[in-house]
């Protein structure tokens, strides 16, 4: 997920506190509510606005497998789905992990890669995280809205309070330096891949393909049918990466759909 599209799931943390009051429903029920209009982070002359799960139901640890399959995605403790008048642009997107296969690409970046080593740890941010997150921010995004992230944003944006989450860092062998920090959440079938930030300094690895080739490999292991990827769109160059992972699956508002099949070339 890009930068800048964060900082509409940020709004609608703020929504979440306005609109409160005025959520539909009983108990036996998920609430929603639709964030207020905001700039959309990925096209400068469009709006954007959020459906979102009632942040204060006590039932969302529970309920967060559910909202994944339905193209909701979690930013710090909001599940959100993009529901923007007039355009259908984002897809959420998930590979299933059984059918996965690297490609041509994806085998050279795990060669090239060969002295990374993956390590899945417990999501408590040390001061090297941050220094990492910092860099890369500022490095890959700047002006996008996260440039004075600090300590308090990392925990709320990426960790949460009610989610299962793992960091997964991916190390150099030898001097033991931090490469790159996968935020990844578990659900009982599934991984979820929330956010990866890596040395803009190392780009020429390939940092972010082999991350995500790792959290598939940590599925596999695991057993877990899909690793969700968050929101693909056509033609945009950010999301561009994703469709390398092949087959991929999309959420029609209705399903999961193939949405891409056979090896990226």
């Amino acid at each position: 997920m890009a930068a800048r599209r964060l900082t509409g799931a940020a709004r609608s943390r703020l929504n979440a506190r306005r609109y409160a009051g005025r959520m539909q429903g009983d108990a036996d029920n998920v609430r929603m509510f639709r964030s207020g209009v905001h700039p959309c982070g990925y096209w400068q002359d469009r709006e954007a606005r959020d459906l979102v799960l009632d942040p204060r139901d006590p039932r969302l640890p529970a309920l967060y497998p559910l909202a994944l399959s339905w193209g909701f995605r979690r930013s710090g403790d909001i599940l959100y789905r993009p529901s923007c008048p007039g355009c259908q642009a984002c897809t959420a997107v998930r590979i299933p992990v059984a059918a996965f296969a690297p490609d041509r690409s994806q085998r050279r970046c795990l060669a090239r890669n060969a002295d990374v080593h993956a390590r899945i740890i417990a999501p408590v941010r040390t001061d090297e995280h941050l220094a990492l997150y910092r860099k890369y921010l500022t490095r890959r995004h700047p002006d996008g809205g996260m440039d004075d992230h600090g300590a308090l944003e990392f925990e709320q944006f990426l960790v949460g309070r009610w989610n299962d989450g793992r960091f997964l860092e991916l190390r150099e062998d030898g001097s033991h330096r931090l490469l790159a920090l996968a935020v990844t959440d578990v659900v009982p079938d599934a991984l979820s891949a929330v956010y990866t930030c890596y040395d803009p300094d190392a780009g020429a690895r390939g940092l972010g393909t082999l991350a995500i080739l790792r959290q598939l490999e940590w599925a596999r292991r695991d057993g877990r049918a899909h690793l969700y990827l968050g929101y693909w769109i056509a033609g945009h160059a950010k999301m561009d990466y994703k469709r390398r992972f092949r087959p991929l699956e999309g959420f029609d508002g209705h399903g999961w759909r193939p949405l891409l099949s056979g090896p990226a070339r």
